[in-house]
């Protein structure tokens, strides 16, 4: 299920969106997540990952990012990631086609309110299981999330990692775990050529000793 949207204006967390819905079963009120979502906005700048998901126990954020807009959502974990992305990417072309060109001249918060409605809309239409189960067979093979980094809130708030911070992390990851994978490969190819070479060193060792032995 998809609880609450919001988009905010990436270079100054300027907020231009937000659409929450209550719900009895979240234990926590919902503004203590518009707070969380606030403060991510806040983290963000340009070398932001362009895409992310961070836990919230016991939901999680998804987020987007394109042409200097953030679209992010509360979701709860069951949620399927892939479809959350496609909410995300499907709102995003929505927002674009309508207000993409005034992004970058308001200095008031929440001036696309109106958005709320489209969004309404987007929301029931994804958690709607006929409908979300249409979307899943023709949409799910055109995202693939296996590489989405998955962070968690408290490492992003209380030890105060800026957002395109993670970004180089999961960078260094990989190619940590490449560099392994070059030196095991190495080492194994260093450990048969001893191999040959010892077995090659015993075969001639075996024919001189015949030469020199059995033939004198």
């Amino acid at each position: 299920m998809i609880l609450s949207t919001f988009i905010a204006r990436v270079a100054d967390g300027l907020p231009l969106v937000a659409s929450m819905q209550e719900d009895e079963q979240i234990g926590r009120s919902l503004s203590e997540y518009q707070k969380q979502a606030k403060l991510l906005f806040s983290k963000m700048n340009q070398s932001s990952p362009p895409k992310l998901s961070i836990a919230t126990e016991p939901y999680i954020f998804h987020y987007i990012i394109q042409d200097g807009v953030c679209f992010l959502a509360l979701c709860e974990k069951s949620f399927k990631m892939n479809l959350a992305f496609q909410y995300l990417e499907d709102i995003q072309q929505e927002f674009a086609s309508k207000y993409g060109r005034r992004v970058a001249t308001v200095s008031r918060p929440y001036p696309f309110i109106e958005f709320d409605t489209y969004l309404s809309k987007a929301k029931k239409t994804y958690v709607d299981s006929r409908q979300r189960r249409h979307l899943t067979g023709i949409k799910s093979e055109l995202h693939d999330v296996q590489r989405i980094m998955v962070q968690n809130i408290d490492d992003v708030m209380q030890r105060g990692i800026a957002i395109s911070d993670l970004d180089e992390k999961a960078s260094n990851l990989v190619y940590n775990s490449e560099k392994y994978k070059r030196d095991a490969k190495n080492l194994n190819l260093r450990s048969r050529n001893a191999k040959i070479a010892a077995v090659t060193s015993i075969v001639v060792t075996f024919l001189i000793y015949l030469r020199f032995w059995w033939f004198i």
